[in-house]
């Protein structure tokens, strides 16, 4: 399930016609950098689990 491209039109004349042209680059602005924000959290979590997934194979093969 897939937007195409036609919906994709649409929806960006809705938020064009609910926001307008102004607020338009501060909502790009605050969307772009929510999606940074939650890739760098998912970045360090990732970094994490593999952490503490090393200190215990560490752990295990020194018992």
């Amino acid at each position: 399930m897939s937007i195409g491209f036609t919906e994709l039109i649409v929806i960006l004349v809705i938020i064009l016609i609910l926001f307008g042209p102004g607020k338009l680059p501060e909502i790009g602005k605050a969307l772009g950098k929510g999606i940074r924000e939650f890739k760098d959290a998912q970045k360090n979590i990732k970094k994490e689990i593999e952490n503490d997934s090393e200190e215990e194979d560490k752990d295990s093969k020194q018992s």
